[in-house]
C-alpha cells in the first residue's frame, strides 16, 4: 500500500538522527515490523476533505500519529511482559533500552505535531493511556482499557488528518464525525495488534466509511481519550 509505505519512510525519517547507534536500531526494528494503519488513516482522513490534498507534508503527521501509537504500544507491551523480573539485574540493557526507545518514539511524534490543530488530543491521548494502564492492575475489564489504546490513536489519526487541509474547519463538518464514528469502532473491535494498513483500508475510503458498526461486548465499552 503506497500510503503505509508513505508513513513508514516519513517515519523513519523522523528519527534518523537518533542516537546513539544501537538505540536508532532498537527503534527501526519497532518500526519495521508495525502495522502503518494509524498514520495511514491520517491520509485517508485528509483525503475525505479534499481528494486533491499533497501527501508528503499530510504524511509528516501521519508519522507523528504513528510514532507516538509504537512508543505507548512498546510501552503497554513492557509493563505487561515485565522483562526485567526473570532476568539477573546486570541482564537488564535490553528492556531498558526498549523503555528509552519507547519514550523516544512518543516524544518525536509530539514533536511532528506540536504545530498541529492535533496536538491538544495527542497530549489526551498519552494521558488517557497513563490512566488507563494504571487502573487495568485492579480491573476487570482490562482487555478494554488495553485496546482503549487504539481507539484513541485511531481518533487522532482522523483529527490529524482532517485537519491538515486549508480551510477545513467548514469543509470537514461533514465527514469528521463519521470518520470518526468508524475509527472509534474500528479501534474497539478489530484484532489486536493492528494488522497492516492495506487490510484494513486495502478498499480505499468508501468501503472504510461503509463500515458497519458492531456490537461490542459490554468490557469494550470504554470511554476514549479524544471525547470530550
Amino acid at each position: 500500500m503506497d500510503d503505509a509505505a508513505r508513513i513508514r519512510r516519513a517515519a523513519t525519517d523522523a528519527v534518523s538522527d537518533i542516537e546513539p547507534r544501537r538505540l536508532r536500531e532498537e527503534i527501526d526494528d519497532a518500526l519495521a515490523d508495525a502495522s502503518m494503519a494509524p498514520g495511514a488513516l491520517v491520509l485517508l482522513s485528509a483525503r475525505a476533505v479534499d481528494d486533491s490534498v499533497a501527501a508528503e507534508p499530510v504524511a509528516e503527521r501521519g508519522a507523528g500519529v504513528q510514532l507516538i501509537y509504537e512508543g505507548l504500544r512498546l510501552t503497554r507491551q513492557l509493563a505487561h511482559d515485565e522483562p526485567w523480573a526473570d532476568l539477573d539485574p546486570a541482564d537488564h540493557t535490553e528492556p531498558n533500552l526498549a523503555v528509552l526507545a519507547a519514550d523516544v518514539l512518543v516524544s518525536r511524534g509530539f514533536y511532528l505535531l506540536a504545530r498541529t490543530e492535533a496536538a491538544g488530543a495527542a497530549v489526551d491521548v498519552v494521558r488517557a493511556f497513563g490512566r488507563d494502564q494504571t487502573l487495568r492492575r485492579d480491573a476487570e475489564n482490562a482487555r478494554a482499557l488495553d485496546r482503549s489504546l487504539e481507539t484513541s490513536v485511531l481518533e487522532l489519526a482522523v483529527i490529524a488528518g482532517t485537519t491538515a487541509v486549508d480551510g477545513v474547519s467548514a469543509d470537514a463538518a461533514p465527514a469528521r464525525p463519521r470518520l470518526m464514528q468508524v475509527a472509534t469502532e474500528l479501534g474497539r473491535t478489530t484484532e489486536l495488534p493492528l494488522a497492516p494498513a492495506a487490510e484494513l483500508f486495502g478498499d480505499g475510503l468508501d468501503a472504510f466509511l461503509s463500515s458497519t458498526p458492531s456490537d461490542g461486548g459490554a468490557d469494550d465499552q470504554v470511554r476514549s481519550a479524544t471525547d470530550h
